[in-house]
């Protein structure tokens, strides 16, 4: 287990590369990536020339994370556009990359619509690739801006129902600079705790089977200087049981609009854990999300992931013989069941926080008002 204790001092941006970000060198605009699956063994940047490349980067889960998968998906359509390329075919192609983060098809129609608009209104192609990137600029920038405001409401609520103050945080996958264009959702409020000397104890889940909370949010903690701990998926029981946690906060990929949240694997045993431990549990997202039109937790899609990455592990500089790329660790042949996310039902929510607020109790009714009051905001 490993055990890092904070340092003094500002924290600072979780990683000094953008997880993403837009160039136009002389041969053509492209987006590049900071290629999360090299890390924390290496910072390896990916360039995208076109769409199928972002494609392949969001299956691959080189770039993840439900809020910066919106903006990846936007700047894919901008990429096309920009390329020449069929922008209707990268915009299919870009929502099926993943399904359960809603962000993403988000992400994709704003900047689709963006396109098309301007395509019907001047029929001049250059001048709808502009549009498309604007979009994708402008959502780049409120994701920042949101990540700001989630992380002031996550701290007011956390002192709210935990006066005391030194704040003992468990906290799922990973959610912080890696996943946003800002400093992420979740991590972000645990992050404002730590630079107002709130936070005694970040409890990081490694998160089976790939390991984001070991790889990525680890090494986020450790670039911000914070007080933070790794355990095992399986330990956190345990950890409950001591008395060492007074706040579960993660993410979301999805949320139904009766308030079914849909986050990595793992969240809804956590979500059980605190209710039994009179533990808060909080889900940290931006508006974009909720998702209005998906009824309930039932009708979300739960992403399966290839059964490989529970069979085999990987490691940099590692030599690999499994079909996956990577050790095996089960006997050939072993089926695995490996769904991406699951779905944490409203009742074992304590607070949904997001850049317009916090919903709490969370009810279908309270929901639709706060993503009502947004579009009236957004539309002001």
């Amino acid at each position: 287990m490993a055990d890092q204790d904070a340092r003094s001092g500002e924290g600072k941006r979780s990683t000094e590369i953008p997880a993403l970000r837009w160039e136009e060198p002389p041969e053509g605009p492209v987006l590049v990536l900071l290629d999360q699956t090299r890390l924390p063994a290496e910072e390896v940047e990916l360039v995208c020339t076109d769409a199928s490349v972002l494609v392949e980067a969001i299956r691959s889960l080189a770039v993840r994370g439900a809020p910066l998968l919106g903006v990846a998906g936007a700047y894919g359509v901008a990429l096309a556009a920009a390329r020449g390329f069929e922008v209707e075919e990268a915009a299919v192609a870009l929502t099926g990359a993943r399904p359960t983060a809603v962000n993403l098809s988000v992400g994709v129609g704003r900047a689709h619509a963006a396109h098309q608009e301007a395509l019907a209104r001047t029929g001049d192609t250059r001048q709808a690739a502009e549009a498309a990137l604007a979009a994708a600029q402008a959502l780049h920038r409120e994701d920042a801006q949101a990540s700001v405001r989630m992380a002031a409401h996550g701290l007011a609520l956390l002192d709210e129902l935990l006066p005391a103050g030194g704040h003992r945080v468990l906290t799922h996958c990973n959610t912080g600079a890696l996943v946003s264009g800002g400093e992420g959702t979740a991590f972000a409020v645990a992050l404002a705790a730590h630079r107002s000397g709130r936070l005694r104890r970040l409890w990081v889940d490694e998160t089976r089977p790939l390991l984001q909370g070991a790889r990525l949010t680890a090494y986020e903690a450790a670039r911000n200087g914070m007080a933070y701990t790794l355990l095992t998926d399986n330990a956190a029981g345990s950890l409950f049981a001591s008395g060492e946690v007074d706040a579960v906060i993660v993410g979301a990929d999805r949320i139904a609009a009766d308030g079914s949240v849909a986050n990595k694997v793992g969240s809804y045993p956590l979500a059980v854990l605190a209710r039994y431990h009179h533990v808060p549990f909080i889900v940290v997202a931006p508006v974009t999300t909720v998702d209005p039109d998906t009824p309930d937790g039932a009708s979300i899609e739960v992403e399966q992931r290839p059964g490989y990455e529970v069979t085999e592990v990987t490691a940099p500089r590692v030599p690999v013989t499994g079909a996956g790329g990577g050790i095996p660790v089960a006997p050939l042949g072993t089926q695995a069941y490996n769904p991406a996310f699951d779905v944490t039902p409203p009742e074992l929510v304590t607070a949904i926080v997001t850049e317009e607020g916090v919903v709490s109790p969370v009810t279908a009714e309270a929901l639709a008002e706060l993503c009502a009051r947004s579009r009236q905001v957004t539309i002001s």
